[in-house]
């Protein structure tokens, strides 16, 4: 299916691979892990055409046909579920190619291309890319708006459910779980498990890897090796093969030793000078075994502040939640120092506004947060990289934090987090997603917390950072509550869960397995109601047909008259729903502005943040006011029609 035979990439004039080559049968599902930098994107580049080798051959079979997620979305004015069908460009061909039959009068072509259609499984599609968009998260009233009401994260989910519904053989997916949550990465991890085709996968999550590959394909010293079995497979097989590697080099040290000593002892001897310059030339010849280098080069502690409070945090029968609306009610709950807590709850449910209320950047609607004397929070969340200033440094930043801090002392912290060197004075606008995620974790480590929020935190971190954090966070003496896709880091970090779902807050007793089978039952009974809704309204109108044709004569002139007022309605919800939008992207574009989070700002970054807050509200309301009327328009049309 996919072979790579002596490849060779260079990059910047440095060497990136080196003689690589391997063969990936078809239906092959290998993950490609490695370090940040070490040419894994560079691969998916090589397959696509898009960069050639310095020697060697990327071969693929003939008319295979690749789906890869793009990096720009243009179509922004579009609709999602139309944005995910253009994914299929055979299909989207062959129904404009209808619509200018049709307009022609060309029946015969009609009946062609509707054959054709069938074939490409075309008149389930809009279903069918509607099912990818829930799946990953899209409530059913968003499946219509169009991509630029969605913030970068949504685009992204929405462009990962476009690369599936494309037909293909061959699947190139880079970190794709970056924008999910663990309700939509489960769902996702159960799609790309029964994907027929070739799948390449970029990732840093060990489950998701242990659940969907059968292949590892790893990028190491500029190396590229193939694995067979999964992550876990990999992780066992490669300590083997290291701990072989080292022993062959110690002895293999061991032999050099015992011939330079023959040969600085006999060198200068006439009778053993043949001799030596005979192992001189064995010693020249023996390929050195290079050295492990150390696995992680990331090692740092989360110190806690020298106070704390008893409980750290509380709330009391708080409601939570934007413009009025709560998300969430009567919450109650108490952190208390050493409280290791991950957040469950699906897609939605309030886990990130439950986190932000914590913090009190978010007011509540009601109730009671009482912080303790000497409560001290880290707050970890994906808009505080956006925060950074792209023209400091991150020894700039730490020393912005602490101005008496010895020069040496940030340099030996920053170490940690891997900013050594030159790396620590650095701008970081060119800085990756990856590395600029250290640095935010780094400067909260800096601050000592004793309450760690954090939302996402793994998202653009490598493996080995992420196997540093999970190691940090056990020896973190404070609190933590984690919202994570992460299962590994959840398993290893915390030690009771709390469910988020139904506008309340509570534990939930089981394990993340445990959790998967209940969010499985929710949803499956969630499909049960809504089949059960459809039956309904089936029988019913059952029971229309059965009216007399005078009946129906005087319903449809009834409707007509009310299409009026409906379509009014209709255009009127339209019209509000893109008024606010617009404003919502003026407020968002604002709060992309990274000198709005310095301290001079808190009070304009809080007033934005509720305006926000208010307009995504009204949104949500405007759009199902457009949805009902909009709804109730085709319902009146289709009775007409029939």
């Amino acid at each position: 299916m996919i072979a790579l035979r002596q490849l060779a990439l260079q990059r910047g004039g440095a060497p990136l691979i080196e003689s690589a080559d391997f063969t990936l049968s078809m239906g092959h599902h290998a993950g490609i892990v490695g370090a940040n930098g070490a040419g894994k994107s560079s691969l998916f580049e090589l397959i696509l055409g898009h960069i050639t080798p310095d020697s060697g051959e990327v071969a693929l079979n003939g008319g295979v046909r690749i789906a890869h997620m793009d990096q720009e979305i243009t179509a922004l004015s579009q609709g999602i579920t139309d944005f995910v069908l253009d994914g299929d460009h055979q299909l989207r061909d062959t129904e404009a190619a209808l619509a200018r039959a049709h307009e022609a009068g060309e029946h015969h072509r009609e009946a062609e291309l509707h054959g054709a259609i069938e074939a490409l499984d075309g008149y389930s599609a809009r279903a069918r890319a509607e099912q990818l968009l829930v799946g990953l998260g899209f409530a059913q009233g968003d499946l219509d708006v169009p991509l630029s009401a969605f913030s970068g994260g949504w685009r992204m989910r929405a462009s990962l459910a476009r690369t599936l519904f494309k037909p293909s053989d061959l699947m190139l997916l880079d970190e794709p779980t970056n924008h999910l949550d663990l309700d939509a990465l489960i769902w996702l991890e159960q799609w790309l498990v029964r994907y027929p085709g070739t799948l390449l996968l970029i990732s840093h999550d060990r489950d998701f890897l242990d659940a969907v590959c059968d292949h590892v394909v790893h990028f190491d010293q500029r190396q590229v090796v193939l694995y067979r079995g999964n992550f876990t497979t990999f992780e066992r097989t490669r300590a083997e093969r290291l701990a072989q590697r080292e022993a062959e080099r110690e002895k293999q040290e061991a032999r050099r030793a015992e011939i330079q000593s023959f040969v600085d002892r006999f060198r200068a001897k006439a009778t053993k000078a043949k001799q030596a310059q005979s192992r001189l030339k064995m010693l020249e010849r023996m390929e050195e075994i290079a050295p492990l280098r150390a696995e992680s080069p990331f090692r740092f502690a989360l110190p806690c502040a020298e106070k704390i409070s008893h409980p750290l945090l509380a709330l009391e029968r708080a409601d939570i939640g934007h413009g009025g609306t709560p998300l969430l009610q009567g919450v109650r709950l108490s952190l208390a120092p050493g409280s290791r807590i991950g957040l469950l709850g699906p897609n939605g449910a309030g886990k990130s506004t439950l986190i932000k209320a914590l913090t009190g950047a978010l007011p509540l609607l009601a109730g009671s947060r009482t912080e303790g004397e000497h409560l001290a929070v880290g707050y970890f969340a994906q808009h505080q990289l956006d925060a950074l200033d792209l023209d400091a440094s991150p020894f700039t930043h730490v020393q912005r934090l602490s101005p008496q801090a010895a020069d040496q002392r940030i340099r030996d912290f920053l170490g940690g987090f891997g900013f050594r060197g030159d790396d620590a004075f650095e701008v970081i606008a060119r800085f990756s997603g990856g590395e600029k995620a250290r640095l935010a974790l780094a400067l909260i480590a800096w601050q000592k917390p004793n309450l760690l929020l954090l939302d996402e935190p793994t998202n653009h971190l490598d493996l080995d950072m992420r196997d540093a954090l999970s190691e940090a966070l056990g020896n973190f003496e404070g609190a933590v509550m984690i919202v994570s896709h992460d299962r590994h880091l959840l398993r290893s970090s915390v030690d009771e869960f709390w469910c988020v779902a139904d506008g309340r807050v509570s534990p939930f007793d089981g394990t993340l397995d445990d959790y998967r089978a209940w969010l499985k039952n929710r949803q499956q009974a969630g499909r049960r109601e809504s089949e059960g809704d459809q039956k309904a309204s089936a029988a019913a109108a059952g029971g229309d047909s059965q009216r007399d044709r005078r009946a129906e004569r005087r319903a449809a002139a009834e409707l007509r008259e009310q299409l009026k007022p409906l379509k009014k309605r209709r255009d009127a919800a339209e019209k509000a729903l893109e008024k606010t939008q617009q404003t919502l992207a003026d407020v968002e574009q604002q709060l992309g502005d990274a000198e709005l989070y310095d301290d001079a700002h808190k009070e304009r970054l809080t007033e934005l943040l509720r305006r926000q807050g208010e307009l995504k509200a009204q949104q949500a309301q405007q759009e199902q006011a457009w949805m009902e009327a909009e709804e109730a328009l085709e319902e009146m049309e289709a009775q007409l029609a029939g």
